[in-house]
């Protein structure tokens, strides 16, 4: 059995954070793009081609930042975490709280 420090603990923690923005950014990912099928389709209004491409690039960039934070350890893990919190961030500045 393995004995982690709390340096140990404190990554785990915030890579487990940032998963829940990555899956949560996938999530709403999924809504945005949903939704601009079903408003194209009706012929309502809805989410426009630039918000889908942001959704849909600051998801990639969060799945392969978090993929890369849970295959690594230590600052390198904090490093791919903070690209999560990022890109999320990114994505709420631009396309939600404009």
């Amino acid at each position: 059995m393995s004995h982690q420090g709390a340096g140990g603990a404190l990554v785990r923690s915030v890579r487990e954070l940032s998963g829940v923005v990555a899956a949560g950014t996938f999530a709403g990912t999924l809504v945005v793009v949903g939704a601009a099928v079903v408003a194209d389709r009706r012929g309502f209004p809805g989410p426009g081609g630039e918000s889908v491409a942001w959704h849909v690039a600051s998801a990639a960039v969060a799945v392969m930042a978090q993929i890369y934070a849970d295959r690594h350890r230590g600052p390198a893990a904090c490093a791919g975490s903070l690209v999560v919190f990022c890109a999320a961030g990114l994505l709420l500045a631009t396309q939600w709280w404009g």
